[in-house]
């Protein structure tokens, strides 16, 4: 595997010798096909605090529920992610911890990564907003290029959604990303070419990519108690994306947000039964890990990664 601050060298090599171009060719252009390449965070310093509707619902329920924080099982977990991903032929990358930074194991809000190269958000929630000084150190180390730093409102990458190559579907519930946010994000898009689709989600669902979240080429994981008719129209009818359907005592307790590993491979998190039923019944080869700690603490697997690289499909 090679170190993070080789990684650019790699691509440009791999790139290049596939397009006779030596310029690096950064991104994605779908949120499906081979995974090869995330971006992690180190859960040092990580702990309970609060984030979003996720977290602070069960924050309010621990002692009723007896949820206890438990930093060295939660550790653990993240470890069996890390290793799920390197058993699947995935190179992790990693944003160093910060004793300031409780969330930055997060690393889907932080910032996203495009067909262009990097996109640095604007996080709302307070404990997060100076997650950007990790996550733009990373990309500087690794000598993967910034394309954009959102500066209009709040935008954070759980709500930038790959339906596939050439269209975006981006969410704002207003409590997270706003939809001037949104909007700023979506104009940048629309100048390369592509579509983009706009659409508010009601505040507990935090972010689209608890939502929707896509499983291969044309396939998608919906909760579609989230979204307007319109917006299912726009997804289901206009681009021709098929649904396994979640349910919506499922998605808000992250049922959806897992991570297509691409050859019909997904990570899962163990808890998510109904939706890890359903996905073995489609043909998926799910890996599920234990990973209440981070859960309840507002995030699933989804929200702690982020693509850098991906095969085409």
């Amino acid at each position: 595997m090679p170190a993070d601050g080789h990684l650019n060298e790699t691509l440009t090599k791999e790139q290049g010798a596939k397009s006779g171009d030596a310029q690096p060719q950064w991104g994605i252009t779908a949120q499906t096909g081979v995974l090869t390449d995330v971006l992690l965070g180190k859960p040092d310093f990580f702990e309970w605090t609060k984030l979003n509707a996720i977290s602070d619902v069960a924050q309010e329920n621990q002692e009723r529920m007896g949820y206890v924080f438990d930093k060295q099982k939660a550790m653990r977990q993240h470890r069996q992610m890390v290793d799920i991903y390197e058993a699947n032929g995935v190179r992790c990358h990693f944003v160093e911890a910060d004793e300031g930074l409780k969330a930055s194991v997060f690393t889907r809000d932080s910032s996203f990564m495009t067909p262009w190269g990097a996109v640095v958000a604007s996080i709302q929630t307070p404990p997060r907003r100076r997650d950007y000084a990790v996550v733009s150190e990373f990309y500087r180390n690794a000598g993967i290029p910034i394309w954009k730093w959102v500066t209009a409102g709040h935008f954070e990458g759980g709500d930038f959604v790959i339906l596939k190559p050439g269209v975006a579907l981006l969410g704002y519930s207003g409590s997270r990303s706003t939809k001037e946010g949104a909007e700023q994000v979506a104009g940048w898009i629309r100048d390369k070419g592509w579509e983009v689709f706009v659409v508010p989600i009601p505040h507990q669902f935090v972010h689209m990519d608890a939502v929707v979240v896509m499983l291969e080429k044309g396939l998608a994981l919906i909760c579609e108690d989230a979204l307007p008719a319109y917006a299912l129209e726009f997804i289901k009818t206009k681009h021709g994306i098929k649904s396994i359907r979640v349910e919506y005592a499922d998605c808000v307790q992250l049922g959806g947000n897992l991570v297509s590993l691409g050859n019909k491979r997904v990570l899962s998190m163990a808890h998510n039964l109904n939706v890890n039923a359903r996905l073995k019944d489609e043909g998926f080869e799910v890996f599920a890990v234990d990973y209440d700690m981070f859960a309840l603490g507002g995030g699933g697997v989804h929200c702690s990664c982020h693509e850098l690289r991906r095969l085409p499909e």
